[in-house]
């Protein structure tokens, strides 16, 4: 993360509470704290909650763990400022997102976005066009939640995929499986994936795809920038 944004702080820290602390107390203490995956961290009241939920799999049909995915009720959704619904498909349109809206029983905005992927792959040493490589027999590794729509955008039928745990650390064994499966070929993984496999695989074989997400409404930045400007008066 730090690696594409240079210009701002980054903190790393399982104690939410204590990370916020500490930097509060360095000489260029920040404006903004923005918090990941902190839904639910009870020592810590934002100011400005958001909710994600995603297209394919939204909390409204899910169920709490083990029986499903969710770690508290969905009643929680009450607490979120706004709600984004991830990886939708790229035409969704006003209707279907008015459905959802309907579907999703609150009273918040919602807003939605979809995965926007880039027309290249990276590696260390080139890049190379998506359109070329997806024609290529080549091996895709994911060490993400739910890799299929990377695996679907990129692969024909003569690829291999090979899936990792979310949040993996390859070990040795790993990479000696995924050099053993290229046999020579291409290796494409996602761009957290590459953080980690960069230096443990062949510079000229291993390659990344890098991913965005694109709102489908144009009223975000406002709804966000209004929050920060009025946070940014209250201090």
């Amino acid at each position: 993360f730090y690696s594409k944004f240079p210009n701002i702080q980054v903190a790393v820290d399982a104690n939410r509470k204590n990370g916020i602390e500490n930097l509060l107390q360095v000489l260029n203490k920040p404006d903004v704290i923005l918090l990941d995956d902190a839904y639910q961290h009870r020592k810590v009241k934002a100011g400005f909650y958001i909710l994600l939920t995603a297209y394919d799999d939204l909390f409204c049909d899910d169920y709490i763990l083990p029986f499903g995915n969710l770690r508290e009720p969905s009643s929680g959704k009450k607490r979120a400022d706004m709600i984004i619904v991830t990886k939708c498909p790229n035409d969704l349109s006003e209707i279907a997102q008015q459905k959802i809206r309907e579907k999703l029983k609150v009273k918040q905005q919602v807003f939605f976005t979809t995965i926007k992927y880039d027309d290249y792959v990276f590696g260390n040493e080139s890049q190379l066009l998506v359109s070329e490589i997806q024609s290529e027999s080549k091996v895709l590794v994911a060490g993400i939640a739910k890799p299929k729509l990377f695996f679907d955008f990129l692969k024909n039928e003569t690829d291999e995929t090979l899936v990792f745990p979310d949040h993996h650390h390859f070990s040795k064994q790993d990479c000696e499986q995924i050099l053993a499966k290229a046999n020579g070929r291409k290796i494409i993984t996602t761009e957290k994936d590459f953080v980690r496999l960069n230096g443990l695989l062949p510079k000229a074989q291993l390659f990344y795809l890098p991913i965005k997400s694109t709102f489908l409404n144009t009223n975000i930045d406002k709804t966000i920038e209004d929050y920060v400007g009025q946070s940014s008066r209250n201090s």
